[in-house]
């Protein structure tokens, strides 16, 4: 397949553009990643690192400081969006364009033409975001490599619309299972209902008052939700299992452990007859504090909001490095079929990246 070419003296909106008409759906990023890795082999102060589909470059001028500045490479199923496509108003469409292929044209930008900076500089293109934790580029490179990730601060540059987003929430699924006994449903009395024993749990669910701590001056919004029920054997048969799936998105002050003895306590006494975790990864904190986030807050100006959803900077939390999400695109627009990002956020939010690393 013929791939666009990728131009690094490109503005950054005309380089998200050529990154949205490669299709790199998550498994499938390679024709990226080498278009990338190409590019940045070919600037003379970076050294540049592969590991499968995700490329690190860093410079190396000795500066009292490293910053990482990471993105995923790496968008959910084209649908019907690709390729992109810019209106007379400068908005850019097409897959990818908020989540995040505008950030990593950002990045792109930076590490091109700031071959100076005031910091070293870490640039994380990876794979694999999108979908399931265990296939995460990221999380793959701390695994294999932690010290290409070593850092004093980093900035994700996933879709905030421009302001600074601290932190972020954790996020624990779980399956909660109820069992019963199969009978004919012309003699439901003969078996136990798996579907109704599942009420005390979708009646806890609906109850359940969720905390809003501040953390840092962010006030974060914690949820316990009901994401999928199944059960049912035919529609003449009582049946004898029922699985609601619940997702516990809490706040940064919980650690992993904590979030997850909360939930078992809330559905302790719900008939629950098997607990199963699903998939679990933790929040970060803030990082406000930190000098450098405080220099970055500075320089890119607004008012700091919290990070409702997950994002790779608990990876770098967990790692020691203060981290805080700053993109162009607008999650909201993140994963859906009118995805779009306006190309002056894009060029604004390198131009405050640039002046932050070269003042």
């Amino acid at each position: 397949m013929d791939h666009p070419v990728l131009d690094l003296s490109l503005d950054a909106g005309a380089l998200t553009a050529r990154l949205v008409d490669f299709r790199s759906e998550s498994g499938d990023e390679k024709a990226l990643a080498d278009a990338i890795e190409r590019e940045l082999r070919a600037l003379a102060h970076l050294t540049v690192d592969r590991y499968g589909n995700n490329v690190v470059a860093r410079t190396n001028l000795g500066r009292a400081e490293r910053v990482v500045l990471a993105g995923h490479i790496d968008t959910v199923p084209i649908a019907d969006n690709v390729p992109s496509r810019l209106d007379e108003d400068g908005v850019l469409w097409g897959c990818g364009t908020s989540d995040m292929k505008s950030g990593v044209a950002v990045q792109l930008r930076i590490a091109a033409t700031v071959p100076e900076p005031n910091r070293d500089l870490t640039f994380v293109f990876y794979d694999n975001e999108e979908v399931a934790a265990d296939r995460n580029g990221l999380g793959h490179v701390a695994k294999a490599h932690p010290e290409w990730l070593a850092g004093d601060f980093a900035v994700l540059l996933e879709p905030s619309d421009g302001q600074v987003e601290g932190g972020c929430q954790g996020t624990l699924r779980v399956l909660l299972r109820t069992s019963g006994e199969r009978a004919h449903s012309a003699r439901a009395w003969m078996g136990s209902n798996a579907i109704h024993a599942a009420a005390p749990i979708l009646a806890r669910l609906a109850a359940y008052e969720p905390r809003r701590p501040v953390i840092d001056g962010l006030e974060y919004h914690e949820g316990l939700n009901a994401v999928r029920i199944e059960g049912g054997v035919a529609g003449n048969v009582i049946p004898d299992e029922c699985t609601v799936t619940v997702n516990f998105r809490y706040a940064p002050d919980r650690t992993g452990n904590e979030a997850l003895a909360h939930v078992r306590e809330v559905f302790a006494d719900c008939g629950v007859t098997e607990f199963v975790v699903d998939d679990h990864s933790g929040g970060a904190l803030p990082g406000l504090s930190h000098p450098a986030a405080a220099a970055f807050m500075e320089a890119v100006g607004g008012t700091p909001r919290p990070k409702f959803g997950w994002t790779d900077v608990a990876r770098f939390s967990a790692l020691g490095v203060p981290a805080v999400n700053y993109g162009p695109g607008d999650p909201i627009y993140a994963h859906k079929r009118d995805e779009h990002v306006v190309t002056e956020r894009i060029t604004h939010c390198e131009e405050r990246l640039r002046s932050w690393l070269t003042s």
